[in-house]
């Protein structure tokens, strides 16, 4: 979900797995703002949820990992056409205007909060933070930061048993929490930076699998291999519960219970089990896309090229639509209603909500809205290169 420019002849399968990530990814926040059962219990959780709702937030976990992988992937592509100190300032000056953009604009997309009395560390401050280490990172030697790579997404789990519940610093680090910081703001940190900065490193290391002196079948065959390896793993993990998630698979005697407990890993922040599956498929999903063509390709492409454009106006366009729902239905909106969406406070608009149709239509909507818009940016972007700000949309 960047604007980390890919090259002047875009590969389309990146475009491809970026676009289908912003889509799918839609549908969670379309479901945040208007599932009635969204203010009531966790999707995932299996003695409460359905199969229906549990696919329906199941298949957005696959979003951010492969927004972080590409980020890392598109950085390298931009280092074939920078030497490393320019590389280094790019990435820093990106993620600080990322960081910037997650705690002002995007905020108060989320919250419709003129006084900003919550600040939310959320997947735009990851990627911003994850960049801004990659700018030092890419001095280091490939093999080398790729062992980093491994290490820190491989052994992670074993900082689970340090719990610092007052530290902001490390929540920052490694531990989802919530700080009221006073009595009017609350810091509550949704993505911590472990180890969503290796995920965007080893992406910047499997970048290099799009050199063109590399081989599209040896690529594809390493990236399947590599996808099919971490699913398989994360298959055996899961079912033994011997290592890689803070929350074990559990048995619950029934096999939509057992099904929703087995897919669903900890997601905050990403455990192993977490990566190994959705890393698995976005590598997988990668591997075999890139001969598809067609007018679906096509359209989920023009997500892909124009990320952070998306991201930012369909943030606000669910918000209003939901604010409409409300008002449609009787109720009056409240600043903080996606907070209890995510359980955070007491929802503040008790009986507000959708059936699951309702939210697949508000996201359809939603998707064939934004399209025109995009593409149009997209052709803007394309027609204007020379323009710098541009970068940075």
């Amino acid at each position: 979900m960047t604007s980390i420019p890919i090259s002047n002849n875009r590969i389309s399968s990146l475009d491809l797995v970026k676009g289908l990530a912003m889509i799918i990814m839609a549908l969670d926040h379309t479901r945040d703002y208007v599932h009635a059962q969204a203010f009531l219990f966790d999707p995932a959780d299996p003695t409460q949820t359905t199969l229906a709702i549990f696919f329906t937030r199941w298949v957005t976990h696959f979003c951010a990992p492969a927004f972080s992988l590409l980020a890392g992937m598109s950085a390298f592509m931009v280092g074939k056409r920078k030497p490393k100190n320019e590389l280094s300032g790019f990435l820093l000056k990106r993620g600080i205007w990322l960081v910037i953009i997650e705690l002002t604009l995007v905020n108060f997309g989320w919250l419709f909060d003129f006084s900003y009395g919550t600040l939310l560390l959320q997947v735009i401050w990851s990627l911003g933070i994850s960049m801004i280490a990659l700018a030092g990172l890419v001095y280091l030697p490939r093999n080398i930061l790729l062992v980093f790579s491994l290490i820190l997404i491989f052994g992670h789990n074993l900082l689970d048993t340090i719990s610092l519940d007052e530290s902001i610093v490390w929540a920052l680090f490694h531990q989802l929490n919530i700080f009221n910081l006073s009595d009017s703001l609350m810091l509550v940190v949704g993505y911590p930076i472990i180890p969503w900065v290796a995920v965007m490193s080893l992406g910047y290391c499997l970048g290099s699998f799009y050199d063109r002196s590399v081989d599209p079948v040896k690529r594809r065959e390493t990236f399947n291999f590599i996808g099919i390896s971490a699913i398989v793993l994360f298959v055996i993990l899961r079912g033994s519960n011997v290592y890689g998630d803070p929350i074990a698979f559990e048995q619950f005697g029934s096999f939509s219970k057992n099904l929703v407990s087995f897919l669903n890993p900890t997601k905050y922040p990403p455990s192993l089990l977490f990566l190994l599956m959705t890393l698995g498929g976005t590598l997988l999903l990668l591997a075999n896309s890139e001969k598809w063509k067609g007018k679906a390709v096509d359209f989920i492409c023009t997500f892909g090229r124009v990320p952070f454009f998306f991201y930012i106006i369909h943030i606000y366009l669910i918000h209003l639509i939901a604010i409409g729902l409300a008002a449609m239905t009787g109720y009056s909106w409240e600043k903080n209603m996606v907070m209890a969406a995510w359980g955070i406070i007491e929802n503040p608009l008790p009986g507000y909500g959708f059936p699951l149709w309702v939210v697949y239509l508000v996201w359809i909507s939603v998707i064939l809205l934004l399209y025109p818009i995009c593409k149009k940016f997209d052709r803007y972007k394309m027609g204007n290169k020379d323009k710098w700000w541009l970068s940075y949309f």
